[in-house]
């Protein structure tokens, strides 16, 4: 008898917040068992392309049919604590801004070993612009600005 693997199990919105478990691995750290400070942006990357999954908005195909891609044009972190081996992680993403051509998301990871309400550890905020296949900005699809619309405004997500 061959069993299956247990089901994915992605991030999931939380009214307008998108929440994402994360787990600290001996990888992620350095020799002190601190997570090394590029980790941070890649549990950020992570979380922010399942909540776009979860909303409908497929990247992957945008790319395929040669309509273009995301690309990050600005970057803020604040770095309050750091995350250490075994650490259990919350990513949580907000939409704050949609525009034609891009869109802010405000992230944050917070420790929550033994509560969702954890310690803060990091704070960042990202704008992510539509690039054209040539690498020129452009309108990203009109359905996800509304996706994007009803993620920052606590709608029902289009899916």
């Amino acid at each position: 008898m061959v069993n299956a693997p247990p089901p994915f199990v992605p991030g999931a919105f939380v009214g307008i917040e998108h929440h994402y478990r994360a787990r600290v691995y001996f990888e992620d750290t350095d020799l002190s068992g601190i997570v090394y400070h590029a980790n941070y942006l890649r549990y950020m990357e992570r979380a922010r392309s399942d909540m776009l999954r979860l909303a409908g908005i497929d990247q992957r195909a945008a790319m395929e049919d040669g309509e273009g891609a995301w690309a990050v044009t600005d970057l803020s972190i604040k770095y309050r604590s750091p995350a250490k081996l075994d650490d259990d992680l919350l990513v949580v993403s907000t939409v704050e801004v949609v525009r034609g051509a891009s869109v802010i998301i405000a992230q944050r990871i917070l420790r929550t070993n033994d509560t969702l309400s954890g310690e803060t550890l990091t704070d960042g905020r990202v704008t992510a612009a539509f690039l054209s296949p040539t690498g020129r900005p452009r309108r990203q699809p009109a359905d996800w600005v509304q996706r994007f619309t009803a993620i920052m405004n606590g709608d029902n997500i289009p899916c």
